[in-house]
């Protein structure tokens, strides 16, 4: 029932119930029983006004709440389908792009100078601007201050991420523009995982298509998986060179990582960030031999196999329903078999990962849950934990009732510490372009 339907049944019945104190037509009453009764109808229309304000201001704040959680929600899917809509960047979308990052960037600046809510006087004062870059390529396993190798090495790497590379460039354009004096620092998503050993990114494919084409494990969100093993250690208060950690980022894109020392040793992502555990619209690890089958079956081209793989699988896919795990929560409580399913398969990965790089690392120290999921999905995490009892994992489900915030959720008999650490790349990102810059001064 709207607002309106409330109010005016409210009204009705204030005015059904005031007509038993209204004198009739033919009745002659005393101006005193006549204004007794006016006095009795306002004050019940005066309380009754009352109830429904309150009743009105409860029910506008909570269609209030809930309608910007449904605009949220909304927005996000529209933003990723809009993101995974696009396979290939024509001339014509990259000069939108450059031109649309041109005037983020000066509306950018315009807030920072802003009489009133900006926090510098003069653009002078920016020293240096830091870059996000998914993808690295073999060319880069650190941080890098921009020049032309830089942009070169960032071009050449467009073949493993067609979809981020060009339009970071257009970002770093931008900004070389308005700020020309300024030095810009490009912090690789692929650059922690470049100290994977061999064994551990090389495919088991004829091994002249990696002399050829560089077909290898590159990994991704590299970026947050330092912050969280970083801050794992300074929570732990250990050496990070001490500790063998399993990071679990999780969200719409989810990979883990192994880091032992501080050292990126595997992770689930591969050449692109399809491979891993299942994700929102990505399918993860399948066999391999699906692909060719459904192409036949399906009369499928490459591009339509890429689009089935990246934007309709994951839980999307087995769930039918959404890639959105709230939505799949939903349904869940109203007995959804398929939507019960996609979390299972799910959190049955996320636990044969963690397994695999507690083995691979002859051992664990801690796990750290970070990501739109690992931060907020209280029986994901649950549900994880609970297959990894054999290594001593315990979980306390009071600490674990949480979402969004850091927290040690094992308990303290548990033999690995289990953690959730929001993650903060762009805290990372300033710290590398701080000590950078700072470096080369």
């Amino acid at each position: 029932m709207g607002i309106l339907e409330i109010v005016l049944l409210i009204a009705g019945v204030i005015i059904f119930t005031g007509s038993f104190f209204l004198p009739l037509g033919g009745e002659k009453n005393t101006g005193i029983d006549q204004k007794a009764a006016k006095e009795e109808i306002h004050g019940l229309v005066e309380e009754e006004m009352n109830n429904v304000r309150s009743k009105m201001q409860d029910k506008m704040e909570e269609t209030s709440e809930d309608a910007i959680e449904k605009a949220e929600r909304a927005l996000e899917r529209l933003t990723n389908e809009k993101i995974m809509a696009v396979n290939e960047y024509s001339d014509t979308v990259l000069q939108e792009i450059h031109k649309n990052h041109e005037e983020a960037i000066g509306i950018v600046l315009n807030q920072l100078l802003d009489s009133e809510y900006g926090v510098i006087s003069s653009l002078n004062e920016i020293d240096a601007v830091g870059h996000r870059i998914v993808h690295g390529g073999e060319k880069f396993t650190e941080s890098v201050i921009v020049d032309d190798s830089v942009i070169k090495g960032i071009e050449e790497a467009i073949t493993f991420a067609p979809l981020h590379n060009p339009a970071h460039l257009q970002g770093i354009y931008a900004c070389q523009k308005e700020l020309p004096n300024t030095p810009n620092v490009v912090v690789f998503d692929t650059a922690f995982h470049q100290t994977l050993p061999k064994k551990a990114y090389m495919y088991a494919i004829p091994y002249e298509y990696y002399d050829k084409y560089k077909i290898r494990k590159y990994g991704a969100h590299g970026t947050s998986h330092r912050f969280i093993s970083k801050r794992v250690a300074e929570v732990m208060n250990k050496p990070i060179e001490d500790l063998k950690i399993i990071t679990c980022h999780l969200g719409q894109g989810a990979s883990l990582c192994a880091v032992d020392g501080g050292k990126s040793i595997d992770t689930s992502m591969g050449l692109t960030p399809l491979a891993g555990v299942p994700m929102g619209s990505r399918s993860g690890d399948i066999d391999p031999s699906i692909v060719t089958y459904l192409m036949r079956k399906e009369n499928l081209s490459c591009d339509e196999m890429d689009t089935l793989l990246n934007k309709k699988s994951g839980k999307l896919g087995l769930s039918g329903i959404s890639c959105d795990d709230r939505d799949i929560e939903a349904e869940i409580e109203k007995g959804n078999e398929r939507a019960k399913l996609s979390i299972d398969n799910f959190v049955y990965q996320v636990a044969g990962y963690i397994g695999r790089f507690a083995v691979q690392m002859k051992g664990v120290d801690a796990i750290a849950f970070a990501g739109g999921v690992g931060e907020n999905g209280i029986s994901a995490r649950k549900d994880i934990c609970d297959y990894l009892e054999f290594l001593g994992v315990k979980i306390d489900e009071e600490k674990n009732n949480c979402r969004g915030k850091e927290v040690e959720i094992s308990t303290p008999d548990s033999k690995i510490k289990v953690f959730v650490i929001p993650t903060n790349e762009e805290l990372m990102i300033a710290r590398d372009t701080m000590d950078i810059v700072t470096k080369n001064k």
